[in-house]
């Protein structure tokens, strides 16, 4: 588990190892996860280590880092804004959130997930330590919950496990009791045709239900010339304002490889946004 970014991926594992990971590493790294710099939800929290390997952590670290985030989360849920309700949140609601955690100096973990195994086991720390969570879709988790065995050559491994697990959320995630972000991850140039498809999935669901499927995505155009990088963002952010989906966009980069994209080589000096 790496939580130094702000975010939380978990690599495939069998359920009971998995669950024993997540709950741990979020136990240990609640209060540092969660916020920064301030505590759990906003209020003041000691920090805790970061985790950048999977370790064994000790059952005392579990229970004060853990019981500090409860606390501290027990006593702010109900300042959560009045549109965020338990379940998958979108539209108003998720704009709502997302200006609440910035004003109270908290960060929503994104978890990147490859089953319902580990879908389950983020939902059940959130609700142990106090949420809301992000569950994140990467266009090869997706393709692993379809099962690695199908054709993907037009992704359509890849759009078909993707909604298969953002199903499944929507159908447990409110007995979990908390807000859950449905998201997807790093979208290069060649990987649009996964959104276009998971775009029309969220036009389906609106037809229907009057929300998207999922609540956001990402695209990390982020190897393109800037006019071009922002030229697609808007082109797609067009299409899903008509369904209420919000937009992520990558102008910059971080360094290192992510999901295909390597920037690795680029000195720190350009990392992030430029200018």
């Amino acid at each position: 588990i790496n939580c130094s970014g702000g975010s939380i991926r978990v690599a495939p594992s069998p359920h009971a190892m998995l669950r024993k990971v997540v709950l741990a590493g979020l136990a240990a790294t609640a209060v540092d996860a969660f916020t920064a710099p301030s505590g759990f939800f906003g209020n003041r929290q000691a920090p805790a280590a970061k985790i950048n390997s999977v370790k064994p952590v000790s059952a005392r670290t579990q229970r004060v880092n853990g019981a500090a985030s409860l606390r501290a989360a027990e006593a702010t849920k109900s300042k959560l804004p009045a549109s965020v309700k338990p379940g998958v949140v979108t539209g108003q609601a998720l704009v709502d959130l997302l200006n609440y955690a910035k004003e109270n100096n908290f960060a929503i973990p994104g978890v990147n997930i490859v089953g319902t195994n580990s879908i389950n086991a983020c939902m059940e720390a959130a609700a142990k330590y106090g949420g809301p969570i992000m569950v994140t879709f990467s266009k090869g988790g997706g393709q692993f919950i379809a099962g690695k065995s199908l054709p993907n050559k037009n992704d359509e491994a890849s759009i078909a496990g993707s909604i298969a697990g953002a199903l499944h959320v929507r159908a447990v995630a409110k007995q979990y009791g908390i807000p859950v972000v449905l998201h997807t991850d790093h979208c290069q140039k060649a990987w649009l045709p996964w959104i276009d498809g998971l775009m029309a999935a969220n036009e389906d669901y609106f037809k229907t239900h009057g929300e998207p499927l999922f609540s956001s995505h990402m695209l990390d155009l982020s190897e393109e010339p800037l006019e071009e990088n922002v030229a697609i963002c808007k082109k797609y952010l067009e299409r899903m304002a008509k369904c209420n989906v919000l937009l992520e966009m990558e102008l910059g980069v971080t360094g290192g490889e992510e999901d295909g994209v390597d920037n690795s080589g680029v000195a720190p000096s350009r990392f992030y946004t430029q200018p």
